[in-house]
């Protein structure tokens, strides 16, 4: 009995271990079915990341739909569509609570062509290359939707980054595709809806790509949207959380201060210096950058124009013709020398790229391109007295409020924002500001006037320098010039001298003439430094310079307004007083004056004596 019954289980435990081998028999062909599937889609999910093996505990299943959601976050406005390339079974592992495993890669089986329209875009897609891309289908492969998926299989490689390269298979497929004024609807395109999602979309292998942008800039980031490299993935089973791949292109403007160890900022795009000061006529350095479009390597053209909008007030340092600008461009740190143009005309400063891609460096040699590039720009701009002065050295009427005023330049970038189409986008603009100020000196005597205030003295002429420039003398308009005589400054029937386009600085103003009648109290030089006053958060605020004199100047003779006395228009005010000159006294004043009665009278007995005479002697004649 005992040995019966050992038998039985003997013979049991036999036949589930044959049982558990054709069970894992079975596993094992689907998953090398999987494997096999895989030959002619390693390529399909791969285009928006790495091909992986990952097998998991699940069963192997067709997929009766799919579903895709691109995820744009910041570009609310932007749409997408998306086409079926190629009808197919799309097999995934499912899990045992019925979720599809999205660690398992999908397969594709039966492949076909999605639709007449997709089959003549694509077959016909390179026509008119020469030479021909290797493995393209011909003969009786020529329409084969099996031969063309293994075709785009064996040059799935040619993704950069995430990126369908420019001039790819992938690429010209999807232009070929988006070229074809295939209609929308079931048969062609399908529209997401508002969130960028498919639902229910049929099984098989999908081009998606961008509609449409906003036309006007985004609130948030303020640049118009790009469209995104296209994305190729295959629908069914797990659903397609998918990234678009772009990076909209951004630009920002910075200005170097002429102060030792100034530069354009520690980082121009999150921290440029925005603002300098400077004199009338010189001229300071301004720098554009921008970056390009992440998926730049799906732009077979990629143009690209900095528009720089100068203040009337300023003019960019001009070439030998007197038209073209001055600028520098490089395109990460090396210099471009040919594939740009720069204009300057209305006060717009351009530099215009009609394909950023063709940049060569010195001797022809390419410059090469990523979605990582920066391009600068950099060119020098002035305060421009021709423009803004009067032939005596003050302001045009339309330029009256330009001392402690913030003139301000902006720039934009204008770039392509479709690879497969002309369409362009802009970013919002960027500013930097340029500030200048000036000296209100009003001279008086120590004595006063009729009202009972300090007499204020005509004609007394000054001459302005900076204190490390002794060679050159200041004029009325902020220029410099050798010539003192030009640059005499001389006080006006109120006693005023006014001097526009100074910058920051350390000046010496020495008197070189008093008014009759005074003493020249400061022919050794007032010494005083004009400090750029707090700038404020907007460019409309006119901003009152600082101003401190050199220590032992006596300022019971020189004064400075304080900060808040004055109207804020740029100026630093300056008060110079003259002492009076006095008489000496004189002694001796009688005995002199005695002198001068004595002598008339003697004069007076001469004369009476002297007629007396004559009398006396003519008459003696005639007796």
């Amino acid at each position: 009995m005992l040995r019966h019954r050992q038998m039985m289980t003997d013979r049991m435990r036999t036949n589930w271990k044959t049982e558990e081998k054709k069970m894992s028999m079975s596993k094992n062909i689907a998953r090398l079915a999987v494997t096999a599937g895989l030959t002619a889609a390693l390529s399909f999910g791969g285009v928006m990341a790495p091909v992986t093996m990952a097998f998991a505990e699940g069963t192997p299943k067709v997929a009766e739909s799919g579903s895709v959601t691109i995820k744009e976050d910041i570009y609310k406005d932007t749409t997408f569509k998306g086409i079926k390339i190629f009808s197919a079974k799309v097999t995934q592992d499912q899990k045992d609570d019925g979720t599809w495993d999205s660690t398992v890669e999908k397969t594709l089986s039966d492949i076909d062509w999605a639709s007449g329209p997709v089959k003549s875009a694509v077959t016909t897609a390179f026509n008119n290359d020469d030479p021909k891309p290797d493995g393209l289908p011909t003969g009786k492969d020529a329409e084969s939707a099996q031969a063309w998926a293994q075709f785009i299989k064996t040059h799935g490689n040619e993704v950069v980054g995430n990126n369908v390269k420019a001039g790819s298979v992938l690429d010209k497929i999807a232009a070929a595709v988006e070229k074809a004024n295939i209609l929308e609807g079931n048969d062609g395109w399908l529209n997401a809806d508002n969130t960028g999602s498919f639902d229910n979309l049929a099984t098989g292998y999908w081009l998606f790509v961008t509609k449409s942008v906003g036309k006007d800039a985004n609130a948030e980031k303020g640049n118009t949207d790009t469209f995104s490299s296209p994305i190729f993935a295959v629908v069914g089973g797990s659903a397609e959380n998918l990234t678009p791949k772009k990076q909209v292109p951004t630009v920002t403007k910075a200005v170097k201060d002429d102060k030792e160890g100034s530069s354009f900022g520690d980082n121009v795009f999150t921290n440029p210096n925005m603002a300098a000061d400077s004199r009338m006529d010189q001229f300071i350095d301004y720098q554009l950058t921008g970056t390009v479009a992440g998926n730049i390597d799906t732009y077979s053209t990629y143009r690209y124009t900095f528009t720089d909008n100068l203040p009337k007030s300023m003019t960019p340092s001009l070439g030998a013709d007197g038209k073209t600008p001055v600028v520098k461009v490089k395109i990460g740190n090396t210099e471009v020398k040919t594939g740009y143009t720069a204009k300057y005309d209305s006060d717009t400063l351009t530099v215009d790229f009609l394909n950023l891609k063709n940049c060569t460096a010195e001797g022809g040699t390419p410059i090469s391109l990523n979605g990582n590039s920066k391009v600068t720009v950099e060119y020098q701009a002035k305060l421009d007295s021709s423009k803004v002065c009067n032939t005596d050295g003050s302001l045009k009427s339309e330029f009256s409020s330009l001392l402690g005023t913030a003139q301000t330049n902006t720039v934009k970038l204008t770039y392509s924002n479709n690879p497969h189409g002309e369409g362009e986008g802009t970013t919002v603009d960027h500013p930097a500001y340029d500030y200048t100020y000036g000296i209100d000196v009003t001279k008086v005597g120590s004595d006063e006037d009729e009202a009972g205030k300090p007499k204020k003295l005509e004609g007394v002429e000054f001459t302005l320098q900076e204190k490390d420039d002794t060679n050159n003398f200041i004029k009325a308009d902020g220029t410099k010039t050798k010539d003192s005589e030009q640059a005499k400054l001389k006080t006006d029937a109120s006693g005023k001298i006014n001097v526009v386009g100074l910058d920051e600085g350390t000046y010496v103003l020495t008197e070189v003439k008093p008014a009759p009648g005074y003493n020249n109290s400061h022919s050794a030089g007032i010494t005083f430094t004009i400090t750029r006053g707090t700038l404020p958060a907007d460019d409309t605020t006119v901003v009152n310079p600082g101003c401190t004199l050199a220590t032992g100047t006596d300022e019971n003779l020189v004064k400075v307004a304080q900060t808040n006395t004055e109207a804020a228009d740029g100026k630093v005010h300056l008060t110079v007083t003259d002492q009076k000159g006095t008489g000496l006294p004189l002694t001796g004043l009688n005995g002199v004056t005695f002198t001068w009665i004595a002598g008339g009278a003697v004069l007076c007995i001469g004369v009476a004596h002297l007629i007396r005479s004559r009398k006396q002697a003519e008459e003696s004649e005639q007796e």
